[in-house]
């Protein structure tokens, strides 16, 4: 959520942001300005009213004493009346406040002026490449082929149980996920700092609206109407929701947490390559990396958050490149996205596995998380940034294809041996 004083001050700023972002409508910043402007008028007239009401009773009790008894009951019927409309405008106010309140989480944040202007894919710019995509003197093989002849997953039995997209992991392919599990979370937490941290898997309305998935991507969540539940589309969710309401300390930032959970996601996808395999599914395992820091920290706490995403792919000896996303593929809630993607040497393209973003005060504003100024003052919102440290299916995919030898085994990288037991599949 956007701060009103910012959308008072530089609402072109806002509208031109909904059109780099393609994200709503621009007259909704019309709409909050005069909604904000009818709340701040009944506002204004609201105290008037309890101040007369006020000044008006304690001549009351000073004319009753007085013997002036007339005078004092006709005080009492006007100040009755005023009450009377003090009540209804308490009403108004409420209505208005939530008007007011529906309208800013239509708004988009704003992109940090680095961010390029595009409205596709195409218009992201590559900014870092690293690695060599392997020479092979044999076709390589896509992944769901490799898949399917060391009996790793099962996709069609997961589509009889559940649905496309919920795959059965199977023998070493389900050794091979809880590797990487276990990997992931011990770099976040040994050499990145990060406090681990096991959330629950489905949430309230109020933590997806705390986050930006409601109300923009409502349709891509599963939920469970009956208790008024969604399934976590990612550990973003519950973890930026662990202090929400809350006031911290300002020593106490930054915070770092990392999180393992399964994600459950609704979005529609397609036919062909592209989403054949483990391209896209519904239901995935990733391990999430997500921050709160000091608002003048932020950018310096992106590019860590970074490092610590590709230092992933650098011990899996993944050849990978990172994105610097354009507006208009960057998402509603983040002011500032990076994209990493790791090689595909059986298919021959680049696979998304992790975002890494910073969101400034946009989330921390709608869940109000603060924290507590060092040397005193107002409460302060804080920034939040979150980054997939990693998303499990497309790295699988790319560790088997890009370690597949010409016997037909699949090597496992050294840094990944001690978490598999094993060294090749095969």
């Amino acid at each position: 959520m956007l701060d009103l004083h910012f959308i008072r001050e530089h609402p072109e700023r806002v509208r031109q942001a909904i059109r780099d972002k393609r994200a709503g409508d621009v007259k909704t910043v019309d709409a909050v300005l005069a909604a904000d402007e009818r709340r701040r008028a009944l506002q204004t007239e609201l105290q008037e009213l309890q101040h007369h009401v006020n000044t008006r009773s304690k001549e009351i009790g000073t004319l009753m004493k007085a013997g002036r008894r007339e005078e004092a009951q006709a005080i009492i019927a006007e100040t009755g009346q005023m009450k009377e409309r003090i009540k209804a405008l308490d009403e108004e106010m409420r209505a208005a406040e939530a008007r007011l309140e529906r309208l800013l989480l239509e708004l988009p944040n704003v992109p940090h002026p680095s961010v390029p202007v595009g409205h596709s894919p195409e218009d992201n710019v590559v900014v870092h490449e690293e690695g060599t995509p392997p020479a092979f003197d044999f076709e390589p093989l896509p992944h769901w082929e490799l898949a399917d002849r060391h009996h790793l997953i099962d996709f069609e039995r997961g589509a009889k149980v559940t649905g496309a997209g919920f795959p059965f992991y199977v023998g070493a392919g389900a050794r091979l996920q809880r590797a990487l599990l276990n990997f992931f979370l011990d770099l976040a937490v040994r050499e990145g700092g990060y406090t681990e941290i096991q959330p629950p898997y489905v949430v309230n309305a109020d933590s997806a609206t705390g986050t930006g998935q409601l109300p923009d991507k409502e349709d891509l969540m599963y939920e469970v109407p009956r208790d008024g539940l969604y399934l976590i589309p990612t550990a973003e969710v519950p973890v930026t929701n662990f202090f929400r309401g809350e006031i911290l300390d300002e020593a106490d930032l930054p915070v770092r947490f990392c999180a393992y959970t399964p994600c459950f996601r609704r979005e529609a996808g397609s036919y062909g390559k592209d989403v054949r395999g483990l391209n896209r599914l519904h239901q995935f395992d990733k391990v999430e990396l997500v921050q709160f820091v000091h608002p003048e920290q932020s950018y310096e706490a992106l590019e860590a958050l970074r490092e610590d995403a590709e230092r992933v792919l650098r011990r899996l000896g993944l050849p990978y490149r990172r994105l610097l996303m354009c507006t208009g593929d960057m998402g509603f809630t983040q002011a500032k996205k990076y994209d990493l993607e790791v090689w595909s040497a059986g298919q021959q393209r680049w696979l998304e596995v992790s975002s890494v973003s910073n969101f400034e005060a946009f989330q921390a504003r709608r869940m109000q998380i603060r924290y507590r100024p060092a040397g005193g003052g107002k409460p302060v919102v804080l920034h939040t940034l979150n980054g997939s440290g990693l998303a499990f299916p497309r790295v699988v995919a790319a560790l088997l294809e890009h370690y597949q030898q010409p016997d037909g085994t699949i090597h496992i990288p050294d840094a990944l041996q001690p978490y598999t037991g094993f060294d090749r599949i095969g």
